[in-house]
């Protein structure tokens, strides 16, 4: 099975876990039985030992009174929370109904120059 994540990765990911399990003051067999795995499971996955699924992840966050995105991020699965969208810029200032047509395309291509993304 292909395995995608890194070691260190899962590890971050399982020290996450039990972090905030431990916080949010559950036991491993009550997260365990709240995201619906066995608690031997769980507890592998705390110790970087198991790569879980997207179903579990999103179980675990569940359980966690998280968002599963957290969870997904640490794995690896979306990119980190504030990183830049490359067209988010370009998407405001077409949007913004300040600016004209010749507007707009002078600061794209400004833009567009200053980030090397021609």
């Amino acid at each position: 099975m292909n395995n995608p994540f890194s070691d260190d990765a899962i590890d971050d990911l399982g020290r996450y876990i039990k972090a905030q399990r431990e916080i949010a003051q559950l036991s491993v067999r009550h997260l365990a039985r709240v995201a619906e795995v066995s608690d031997s499971y769980l507890s592998q996955i705390e110790r970087g030992r198991h790569q879980p699924s997207a179903q579990v992840l999103t179980s675990i966050a569940k359980g966690l009174s998280l968002s599963p995105d957290v969870l997904f991020r640490l794995a690896g699965w979306l990119p980190p929370e504030g990183s830049p969208d490359k067209n988010a810029v370009i998407t405001a200032i077409e949007a913004d109904p300040r600016l004209n047509g010749r507007q707009r395309s002078a600061l794209v291509q400004t833009y567009k120059s200053m980030v090397g993304d021609e």
